[in-house]
């Protein structure tokens, strides 16, 4: 796999989560705890659940190529239509967070909080689904884990420590319709792959 590729998957990681619930959550778990715990906690249930996505996009691959195909074209025009025409969930996110924890606790306690609630919150969100998709589109189930593992601990420190800057300065939905378009690109691309 290229470094482009990989800057690619990243990036595309990075931009899907941003916006997201566990992002939301994060930042609310880092105010009423301490932000490296929390960071550490978050970081390793992304980590967890990247190696779920990319077993399972390896799984993908085992399907025939027209199969294949015809998947990862449909998870990624159903991931731009999430992003493009679904509501913020900041609410839902801020109630998940604030109801994980009622009180400040010792570091290890706010770091299986955060693993806990960011782990639970990922199964099945658009990026363990988009990290399963590039993997069957790429063969490169390990490129795909480095890349996305990166990205999204990435989301994770950046939700920790300054989250509540970028939300003032970047607007979440701003931020999402981004994201959507990218992966209707995927998306489109993928269709014409198909098509052929």
């Amino acid at each position: 796999m290229s470094v482009g590729t990989l800057l690619g998957i990243a990036g595309a990681m990075f931009l899907l989560e941003l916006p997201d619930k566990t992002m939301i959550a994060t930042i609310v778990m880092a105010a009423r705890s301490r932000p490296l715990p929390v960071a550490l906690g978050a970081s390793a249930a992304f980590v967890v659940q990247m190696a779920i996505a990319v077993t399972a996009g390896g799984l993908v691959t085992l399907l025939p190529n027209r199969v294949r195909e015809i998947v990862v074209t449909i998870l990624f025009l159903g991931g731009a239509l999430y992003l493009l025409l679904s509501k913020e969930e900041a609410a839902e996110a801020k109630g998940e967070a604030e109801a994980a924890r009622e009180r400040r606790t010792g570091a290890l306690r706010e770091a299986a909080t955060a693993f806990g609630v960011i782990f639970l919150a990922e199964f099945g969100d658009l990026t363990q689904i988009q990290a399963l998709t590039f993997t069957a589109r790429t063969h490169s189930p390990v490129g795909v884990f480095a890349a996305s593992s990166v990205a999204l601990i990435t989301v994770a420190f950046l939700g920790a420590y300054g989250g509540r800057a970028l939300e003032r300065r970047i607007p979440l939905a701003w931020i999402r319709r981004l994201g959507g378009l990218v992966f209707l690109g995927f998306g489109i691309f993928s269709l014409i792959q198909v098509v052929r």
